[in-house]
């Protein structure tokens, strides 16, 4: 069996779009799953478009991630170059543009901008433009004279505008679109580089590329790929289209957003093995509906014919819950030395943090979710006295007052600031009094953090910030209760 070879064809346009990983980590995973080669190549004949510094975003983002490239621009497989624009020195797609032209495949056009101009036409509110086959018509004699007089020129590829033209798709099966519909691409541009869609015809056959993975807003230019091959004479590769990625709104991920690109991730706080997983599931789903996979877990299982076509929702909340499934399982330590930043960035008292993040670590999604959960360790912020009040516990404001005057003098007096020890004096407080812990600890956790949900209880809250702290902080909710009534 031919041996299966994918590759990942970027442009260094900026930072790597969620859509773009998703299409790395499919070919990735195709080429893994199935014991072949995963390629990267730099698609950069888009000169207008190319930014600085997008190649190592390119690079740094693959790395991170863990799809590793078994040939590239730092890897010669023995079919480089890797990057277009150094393929172009050799004059490789003007060669094999050529090859068209001779074979009546292909055309040269002389058409200057104000003619192309006038061929545009508003059709349903969108401006197009589809060019009539004037230069097709050109003798000979005619070229060659634009030629020598240094015209500009593109070379297009001569498409039949009848009949029709059928392609196999692995996961939307046989398309077939009328020959009408099929433009006269561009192979050559007037600057002499060759078109995205010509040059990586040329080096996916060039390369040995078995498996060609993109985004389904490619289904349409595949009958021109397709003809382009059968033009060459050149096998026609498995071609599988990924479906659209949308946003909540059931709109096209946008850029806009702050959250389609896998920097905008990380900056907020999400974990790259998080993120990958979750990118996997964005179109694909394992057989046994295993969502947590880790990508040794994601080679063994990735089959491209359980790809759906329906466009998937980017659901942010789903990215959250699934990045604090991955946080639950990061080593102790290692999650107290990522979420050290955090912590210092709200909390400037000589505290126990590493108490804190042991806290926190199974009530988090992201890592800035942190300092809102522990800000009130470094102060109470302002609260309303009804937070006093709780149906359940029936506590009341007059009764988290008695309360509070009554456990004050005991927390003053009390020596052994362990989290047991002080549940165990103020237990036995409950009990002298006959009421429930509860009834105890709601207004103590009240009024040490002004809070209705924390990370912790009560007692947690006293170890942590000490007894003065402590009978400080009680001694404000008593004066503030006291001045509401």
């Amino acid at each position: 069996m031919e041996k299966v070879r994918t590759r990942f064809a970027p442009s260094p346009t900026g930072r790597m779009h969620v859509g773009n990983l998703r299409t790395a980590l499919y070919t990735y995973l195709i080429a893994k799953h199935e014991g072949g080669d995963f390629l990267l190549r730099i698609e950069d004949t888009d000169q207008e478009r190319f930014v600085e510094g997008a190649v190592d975003i390119i690079y740094r983002t693959l790395a991170k991630t863990g799809l590793i490239h078994d040939e590239g621009p730092d890897k010669d497989g023995g079919v480089g170059p890797y990057v277009q624009s150094e393929r172009m020195a050799s004059g490789i797609y003007l060669k094999y543009a050529k090859q068209l032209v001779e074979k009546g495949e292909a055309y040269y056009c002389f058409c200057d901008k104000d003619r192309l101009d006038g061929l545009k036409k508003v059709v349903g509110g969108k401006e197009i433009s589809t060019y009539d086959k004037q230069c097709l018509h050109l003798s000979k004699e005619e070229i060659e004279e634009k030629l020598a007089d240094g015209i500009p020129y593109v070379i297009r590829q001569n498409n039949p505008d009848v009949g029709t033209t059928t392609f196999h798709d692995e996961i939307y099966g046989d398309i077939t679109v009328d020959n009408a519909e099929l433009d006269d691409m561009i192979l050559i541009k007037s600057d002499g580089y060759p078109t995205y869609n010509f040059a990586n015809v040329v080096d996916d056959h060039l390369m040995g590329i078995t498996h060609v993975i993109r985004g389904n807003e490619y289904l349409s230019s595949s009958p021109k790929y397709n003809r382009l091959y059968d033009a060459f004479g050149w096998k026609i590769p498995v071609y599988v289209h990924c479906p659209l990625i949308t946003d909540e709104t059931h709109k096209k991920l946008s850029k806009r957003c702050g959250h389609s690109s896998y920097e905008d991730l990380t900056e907020q706080g999400f974990l790259t093995e998080a993120v990958v997983n979750f990118v996997a599931l964005l179109g694909w789903s394992p057989e046994d509906n295993q969502e947590i996979m880790s990508l040794d877990e994601l080679i063994q299982k990735f089959d491209y014919r359980h790809m759906g076509k329906a466009p998937s929702v980017f659901d942010y909340g789903k990215l959250k819950w699934m990045n604090g499934e991955y946080i639950k399982q990061i080593d102790p330590e290692k999650f107290f030395e990522y979420s050290l930043p955090y912590i210092r960035e709200v909390i400037s008292r000589d505290y126990d943090f590493r108490k804190i993040s042991e806290m926190v670590k199974t009530r988090i999604e992201i890592y800035p979710d942190i300092s809102s959960l522990i800000d009130f360790f470094e102060a109470v912020p302002e609260y309303d006295v009804t937070m006093y009040v709780h149906k359940k516990m029936k506590t009341t404001v007059d009764s988290a007052l008695t309360v509070l005057k009554d456990v004050e003098s005991l927390l003053h007096a009390q020596e052994d600031y362990s989290n047991d020890a002080l549940y165990e004096m103020l237990k036995d407080y409950a009990d002298k009094k006959g009421y429930k812990i509860g009834y105890v600890m709601w207004p103590l956790r009240t009024a040490l953090s002004g809070k209705q949900v924390t990370p912790c209880g009560a007692t947690e809250i006293m170890e942590i910030i000490g007894r003065e702290e402590t009978v400080n902080r009680i001694e404000a909710a008593i004066e503030k209760i006291s001045s509401s009534l």
